[in-house]
């Protein structure tokens, strides 16, 4: 066998080095350009169209939310996605929803000298009609019900000694333990910690009425029942239902959470309350799925996933824009759908890229939840799960479960580090409470997920200042591309092995509600 002299290997092996190195520069002469193409000025353009009056709030099951699934669809379309759902782009469910029409009022009666005197709540700041609501008018004494939990197995009851029949509850949200401090101690309270149990555990006791302190904002997530009336309230319904009672909200609180036992009294206060709805029980949510097919003859059967929830809540019955929730994270997906189109036009990905835009996030989590439960690809081939939601408010991203998958996060923070150079702030995620991200549906189902959020900036959640003028765009155009050359590496590497989420829950606790 010949050999070549010392020199020759050396001017082989640099002429090697060379095409590598031009192969590599050619790359990157292509993904740079397309990289500075992400723009603020589309990104915001988004975030724009979506918050308009046309989309009227994005509730799933609604015209509104229908118009912003062909507005996606037409982008897709446009950009060459090809559709990866069931009817095309599209992957409809089952989702019953409520309209909430104007004529609400919540007002406090105040009997002086024989007249009654009737104090009337500001409608987003002070109250929020439900978004469940039964349509009625209630006029009864209001009665605090604490948590509104009936737990005999753990010795716990906040409706045990009270008389709550034709009155009105005032109810706190989730449960006295909460999910931090002893995961075992709150999986035994989780099922308790559920709007849904809430409200029908009131309707069971005999209730008329609800004031849920939460907010006050709106939250379409919660079950319905014709007859009953409710809303959210905040601080300033609080205060005066408390006010000459003896003891302040925050003292009983803090006690039923230090002792466990309920504190449930008569407020000793009449409230008049009225909402106006409009149920829809054969409702059909939609998600809309489209897909970059790899071309790798291996590879392109994994997937990297990457979306957000396209909907928001309504109109409630005033137009909730969900700027921020989640306008923000449907604009960043789009930004990295159309760049890595066109890169996928120029260099080909490996593997395939999923991008899927969720229906009914803010009804239960259920169009992530549908998906995973009939995947219109392999499950097991999905390799991970980029999450972006609540992605417009402020200059510095949190990665939620970033801790948990040092590997997959090291391939984000290499795209920060080499092109944008934003704060991250990588968090652990336990993931046992109630659902309220996409992201916790897929690291139940075994999927490495990251979710991404910003903070650092002044938001607003579920009402109706959450509009276009809290967006900052610069944080939109360096999520975006840093999650376009995230997601070019994940597509493009030899082999993508990341560890398994550990997943605390059983099977039951995951479906509950």
């Amino acid at each position: 066998m010949r050999t070549l002299p010392n020199h020759r290997w050396r001017r082989f092996a640099i002429l090697v080095l060379l095409a590598v190195c031009s192969a590599a520069f050619a790359q990157e002469d292509t993904v740079l350009p397309i990289f500075h193409r992400i723009s603020s000025h589309d990104l915001y353009s988004f975030v724009a169209d979506l918050t308009s009056e046309e989309f009227q709030g994005r509730l799933t099951g609604t015209v509104g939310y229908e118009r912003a699934v062909q507005y996606v669809v037409r982008l897709f379309e446009a950009w060459n996605i090809q559709p990866a759902g069931t009817e095309g782009y599209l992957q409809k469910f089952p989702n019953p929803y409520t309209e909430v029409m104007d004529s609400s009022y919540l007002c406090l009666l105040m009997v002086t000298g024989g007249d009654t005197i009737r104090k009337y709540y500001r409608f987003d700041t002070e109250f929020i009609p439900g978004s469940t609501s039964g349509s009625g008018e209630v006029t009864a004494e209001v009665v605090y019900a604490g948590y509104g939990i009936t737990a005999p197995e753990l010795g716990y009851d906040d409706y045990a000694g009270i008389d709550v029949k034709g009155k009105i509850v005032l109810i706190e949200r989730e449960a006295p333990v909460g999910p931090d401090k002893d995961p075992a101690v709150f999986r035994k309270w989780r099922p308790y910690s559920f709007h849904q149990y809430k409200l029908l555990n009131a309707v069971r006791h005999g209730a008329a009425g609800m004031l849920y302190n939460y907010g006050p904002i709106a939250n379409p997530n919660n079950a319905y029942d014709p007859g009953f009336v409710y809303s959210h309230v905040g601080p300033a319904v609080v205060k005066d239902l408390f006010a000459g009672t003896g003891v302040s909200h925050r003292e009983v609180v803090e006690s039923i959470r230090k002792n466990l036992k309920p504190r449930s009294f008569s407020l000793k206060k009449t409230v008049s309350m009225k909402n106006v709805t409009v149920h829809h029980p054969d409702g059909v949510g939609i998600n809309v799925i489209g897909m970059l097919e790899g071309q790798d003859p291996k590879a392109r059967e994994e997937y990297i996933a990457i979306g957000a929830h396209l909907d928001h809540v309504g109109m409630n019955p005033a137009l909730m824009p969900g700027a921020n929730d989640n306008a923000s994270g449907v604009a960043v997906v789009l930004g990295v759908a159309r760049a890595l189109a066109e890169l996928h036009q120029k260099q080909p990905l490996k593997r395939s890229v999923l991008f899927v835009l969720f229906g009914a996030e803010e009804q239960s989590v259920a169009g992530s939840k549908y998906f995973l439960k009939h995947p219109t690809v392999p499950l097991e081939k999905i390799r991970c799960f980029l999450n972006l939601d609540g992605v417009g408010c402020g200059d510095k991203i949190r990665i939620i479960a970033g801790k948990d998958f040092p590997q997959l996060l090291k391939t984000v923070e290499r795209a920060n580090s080499q092109y944008v150079h934003r704060f991250l702030r990588p968090t652990p995620f336990k993931n046992i409470a109630r659902p309220r991200l996409d992201a916790a549906r897929f690291l139940w189902y075994g999927i490495p997920t990251l979710s991404f959020s910003v903070f650092g900036g002044r938001s607003f959640y579920h009402n109706t200042r959450d509009d276009l003028s809290t967006i900052h765009p610069e944080i939109l155009e360096d999520l975006a591309r840093m999650l376009f050359l995230a997601v070019r590496d994940l597509a493009s590497q030899k082999s993508l092995r990341f560890k398994k989420p550990v997943v605390l829950l059983s099977p039951e606790e995951i479906d509950y509600y």
